[in-house]
């Protein structure tokens, strides 16, 4: 809603001028010097950055920002707006905005359009991209909207696959390997510009070590429970390569773990564990594709997934099936919308040669689960 207006202290106002400032990038690669750039790499990308009132999925986006990038990683535009949370704005001392400042913000449903308009048909890039896409799958849920977005890619696993010599996987580090400077950490605005400034090198490094781009599918929600409750993602870490988390460096991929301050909590992570009830019923072993379920059988879920994560989780455990949190050589099933993404859980599952089923192929089969086998 709040067309390029953010300005930082000291700096003019013109979002095209403060978009030119970035440092041009060198020859493109394929330009007559380097290989040919990639016929199968993405067309356009959308840098996004969110600020929330929390991490727990009934948390809600208090300000946004998007760098549109053309294939090669140029900056086209950029995009800022706050957003009324309709509630408490949490962490403060983190993004600065307070319940004052967000009172005339626009509701996220009024501004689902113009971010709708800058996502559309490019790949969603962020740091530890699953929280980021994560949380805008809520809004757009709520907003009973289905976002334009069909891939996202993280830079904390992008900078992995390009064995990246940074101390720690923070937005902080990787900005300063390439030499971007930070003037306003936890401005949705200046991190998606750092962050932009930062995946255009990495993505001419990409091209030039022939590297697979760490590509996911997303999925936007279908189904979301009304309400306040639990904390759960839509997804797994597994954009990052599962390397973040509560003992990484006070951060979860790049992102503050917001400590108990106040009478709100703020949990380490984005997605809080629950403790599920115990199955009653003993592990049958492995599902045999064309057949049902089994009561005791272990289940894992990788990936995006259109009913909310702990929706799916429930129904399963009310079907008598036991939710992992992992893949082992005893899990029985592997849920995933998108196999050919390296997450740990799919990985592990082709090395162990667990069996792999759609998010919709699994709920047919929930309908008709087979009772639990007899000691």
């Amino acid at each position: 809603m709040l067309e390029d207006q953010t300005a930082f202290p000291g700096e003019p106002e013109d979002g095209a001028a403060r978009a030119g400032r970035i440092p041009a990038q060198s020859p493109a690669v394929g330009s007559g010097a380097g290989p040919v750039w990639p016929d199968g790499y993405p067309q356009g990308y959308a840098v996004v950055d969110v600020e929330t009132t929390g991490l727990d999925r009934h948390d809600r986006i208090v300000s946004a920002a998007v760098y549109r990038l053309d294939a090669r990683g140029e900056v086209e535009d950029h995009w800022y707006s706050t957003v009324n949370p309709q509630r408490d704005p949490g962490p403060t001392w983190i993004h600065g905005l307070t319940t004052e400042d967000l009172a005339d913000a626009p509701l996220f449903t009024e501004i689902a359009d113009d971010l709708a308009t800058r996502l559309d048909g490019r790949v969603l890039v962020a740091h530890n991209a699953v929280f980021d896409w994560s949380m805008i799958a809520r809004e757009y849920a709520r907003a009973r909207r289905t976002p334009p977005v069909r891939q996202r890619l993280c830079t904390i696993a992008l900078a992995k696959q390009l064995s990246l010599p940074l101390p720690n996987h923070k937005l902080e580090s990787l900005a300063a390997h390439y030499g971007v400077s930070q003037r306003h950490a936890h401005h949705a605005l200046d991190d998606a510009r750092v962050l932009a400034e930062a995946f255009r090198p990495s993505l001419h490094l990409a091209v030039q070590k022939a590297v697979r781009l760490p590509l996911h599918a997303c999925r936007p929600l279908s189904e979301w429970p009304e309400g306040p409750g639990g904390a759960s993602g839509s997804g797994d870490s597994g954009d990052s390569g599962g390397a973040a988390g509560p003992g990484f460096g006070g951060f979860f991929g790049g992102r503050r773990s917001w400590g108990v301050t106040g009478a709100r909590p703020y949990r380490y992570g984005w997605r809080r564990s629950r403790k599920l009830p115990a199955c009653p019923y003993p592990n049958p072993g492995r599902y045999e594709p064309g057949t049902r379920l089994v009561q005791g059988m272990r289940i894992a879920i990788s990936g995006d997934t259109s009913v909310e994560r702990e929706l799916l989780e429930d129904r399963a455990t009310e079907a008598g099936l036991h939710i992992s949190s992992h893949v082992s050589r005893l899990t029985s099933l592997l849920v995933t919308n998108d196999p050919g993404a390296l997450t740990s859980k799919v990985v592990k599952a082709e090395a162990y040669g667990t069996p792999v089923l759609d998010e919709a192929a699994f709920l047919q089969l929930l309908h008709d689960v087979a009772p639990a086998q007899e000691r």
